[in-house]
């Protein structure tokens, strides 16, 4: 995917952003925490996405294709010193699932996240039954290295989570081994 890119997110952008996910509120629901209102509205993301910039924890993408958001690729809890790691999150558009988008934006913020951030140690989670999440991660590098019991709350309810890590060596080792 091309004309797939990612970018950082800015306070500029929560108009759009907010337009996307009352267009994927129910396509997203059962992926999600329970959101307030305000969450779907340009004012609650104008704050979500200026709140994320200004604690300094977080690297929040904004996943684009053909000049337009379809998405988001998150680093949160980015901790340097000794860690040197993050969680990843991401999700996309109905329109631009199962095309390849999710797999280009998280290889792209893997990239990012090893070469720009300079971390070491990159970390998801997904749902048990979440099998397409699983893939993406999958496709580019992650491991599967456990199962959290009732890890997040999901759709109202604490939910089990399969965990997946991605070390830079490993990246680097499989990405000179491809080229």
């Amino acid at each position: 995917m091309s004309d797939v890119a990612i970018r950082l997110i800015s306070p500029a952008d929560a108009e759009e952003m907010a337009a996307l996910l009352r267009a994927n509120r129910e396509h997203l629901a059962p992926w999600d925490p329970l959101r307030e209102a305000s969450y779907y509205t340009t004012e609650g993301q104008w704050q979500i996405i200026s709140d994320s910039l200004r604690a300094g924890n977080a690297l929040p993408h904004a996943i684009v294709e053909a000049g337009r958001i379809v998405g988001r690729v998150n680093l949160s809890n980015v901790v340097h010193g000794a860690f040197q790691s993050a969680n990843l999150g991401y999700w996309v558009d109905v329109s631009a699932a199962g095309r390849g988008v999710a797999s280009a934006a998280v290889a792209a913020v893997i990239e990012a996240a090893f070469l720009t951030y300079g971390l070491h140690r990159l970390e998801a989670g997904t749902l048990l039954h979440n099998v397409r999440s699983q893939r993406v991660l999958e496709r580019n590098g992650f491991v599967r290295f456990g199962m959290a019991p009732r890890y997040l709350m999901i759709a109202g309810e604490w939910q089990d989570h399969y965990l997946f890590q991605l070390l830079s060596e490993n990246w680097l080792e499989a990405r000179s081994t491809s080229s």
